[in-house]
């Protein structure tokens, strides 16, 4: 093969697996090309986990930046209908490790990640932190997404 079919066949092939990559996730393009850091942090008492802030606000279908820190002793899962699942979380890096149910993502004890995600649509949804220890106890909070456009 000479250097410019070579040449070709590489910039075809390199077309080809960026498309499938970005065509995987089916995601639309997000609301705003911001991507807004967010922190959550979890503490424990008695081993029963808050997560801090309780009230989380953020854009609608655009992508987030999510830094988890978990300052108790405890595992955790972090929980949000449908913001977890595969075809939304673009990355994840650090002490978090995506949970089989696809609704959650598990923080090591005294660990720090970071997830980055695309929000679902506006409106008010509950978020959690469950110890892994006491999934009988598990914390609730509010999250609720606003249209960034309005």
């Amino acid at each position: 093969m000479t250097f410019p079919a070579r040449a070709a066949a590489a910039a075809f092939l390199l077309a080809a697996l960026t498309g499938g990559a970005q065509a995987a996730n089916d995601l639309p393009p997000p609301k705003t090309d911001a991507m807004p850091p967010v922190e959550v942090t979890i503490t424990a008492e008695n081993g029963v986990p808050r997560c801090a802030p309780a009230e989380l606000r953020l854009p609608a279908q655009t992508n987030v930046d999510l830094h988890v820190i978990n300052q108790s002793s405890e595992q955790v899962s972090l929980t949000a209908p449908q913001i977890f699942q595969n075809k939304n979380v673009l990355h994840h890096d650090g002490d978090v490790v995506h949970v089989a149910s696809n609704d959650a993502y598990l923080v090591k004890a005294n660990g720090k990640g970071a997830i980055r995600l695309r929000t679902i649509a506006p409106g008010e949804y509950t978020y959690g932190c469950t110890a892994t220890t006491k999934q009988d106890k598990p914390f609730e909070g509010k999250l609720t997404l606003i249209d960034p456009t309005k």
